[in-house]
């Protein structure tokens, strides 16, 4: 039996789950108080105070990271990658604390590098499996239409794999010969569209596709144009305002859906709102169903707002004649770490190796 230690950090708050195998013991989201932050620049300024939180709560249970035999972090914004279970080693902490933040600054770059301090003390392992970069788009995805720029797969593949390996298994059919069409619904939406085992479309939650409770989507190029031109923005401030401050939340004043149906009990507007962010999310389902040429063995609904069966009802209505639906609610994201873990270890899936010079950038 193997103990592992999940490393999951959001914004400010970083979620960890002890585990025997994998069965989940112990879990804790640790809110970290924000106002430490506050001077800071870059998410990977606060490790110190990340990893400090973190073996407090451990000591607070009587154990320390010396029981554990490995450690499973989220992985964060790599350069692209296949999918699989990364060992963390010295280049991918290198490249996350001095190369990441460049592009994009995400919470999630810390969890490789808290889980290699801990290995290196412990003298064990430390894994990240499908990290958001993860890329396995066909050629024909990355076409954008403009020649300057193509598109990126940045995906919440982590949960993604990790429900359609559940949904594999619940079919009866191997993972590796299963074709599902997965929308992940959480503060941002991936919907994308699986081909044996291959995540080979997803819109770019923080670029394309539905609105969602906090981000713009999709957004007419025209009007966005001059927004960015009308000198009332900084671009930081624009990029802020359309992937925290848009969509469900700049109507409704929410991004807690459930928030949404109790303004919906008294104003149409907010029931609008809500339908209207079902209707996204099943056109876009609908194109992803497309992509793999109507050979759909099931459309997955996983993330938060799956829990919400009245909102996945209305989803329903406009995807349930493409295939079966299920539903996986919730984000599984610490059950996946230690999964992909627990498969390494285990000898069922080799290792990768992380080199920044071998990663593919096509």
């Amino acid at each position: 039996m193997f103990k592992i230690l999940s490393i999951n950090p959001g914004s400010t708050s970083t979620k960890i789950g002890k585990f025997h195998d994998d069965v989940m013991l112990d879990s804790k989201t640790i809110i970290h108080d924000a106002s430490q932050f506050d001077h800071m620049h870059s998410s990977m300024e606060q490790l110190e105070i990340r990893k400090r939180d973190i073996l407090k709560f451990i000591e607070e249970r009587g154990e320390s990271i010396e029981e554990f035999d490995a450690f499973a972090a989220r992985g964060g914004i790599l350069p692209p990658l296949e999918s699989g279970t990364y060992i963390v080693n010295d280049a991918m902490v290198d490249f996350l604390k001095n190369k990441s933040h460049m592009d994009m600054d995400h919470p999630s770059d810390l969890g490789a590098v808290i889980a290699y301090d801990f290995a290196k003390k412990t003298n064990t392992k430390a894994y990240i499996t499908d990290p958001i970069s993860t890329d396995e788009f066909h050629e024909l995805a990355r076409i954008s239409g403009f020649a300057d720029l193509k598109r990126n797969s940045l995906v919440h593949a982590l949960n993604m794999k990790a429900v359609a390996r559940i949904i594999a298994r619940e079919i009866e059919k191997p993972y590796e010969q299963c074709n599902f069409v997965i929308a992940h619904l959480g503060g941002g939406f991936s919907i994308g569209a699986q081909r044996q085992g291959k995540m080979i479309d997803v819109n770019n939650a923080n670029e394309e596709g539905p609105f969602s409770p906090e981000r713009s989507g999709e957004l007419p190029m025209g009007q966005v144009l001059k927004m960015a031109y009308s000198g009332e923005y900084t671009s930081k401030e624009l990029k802020n305002k359309f992937t925290r401050n848009s969509g469900m939340k700049a109507y409704l004043n929410t991004n807690d859906l459930r928030e949404a149906y109790k303004k919906a009990e008294t104003d149409p507007k907010a029931m609008e709102v809500i339908q209207a962010m079902a209707y996204q999310i099943g056109k876009e389902i609908g194109g992803m169903c497309a992509v793999l040429k109507g050979d759909v063995d099931s459309i997955i609904l996983t993330g938060g707002l799956a829990h919400s069966v009245d909102f996945v009802e209305m989803i329903k209505e406009y995807i349930s004649s493409y295939s079966l639906v299920t539903v996986v609610p919730g984000e599984n994201e610490l059950e996946a770490l230690a999964t992909g873990c627990l498969r390494v270890l285990r000898g069922e899936e080799n290792p990768r190796t992380f080199s920044f010079q071998e990663v593919n950038h096509s």
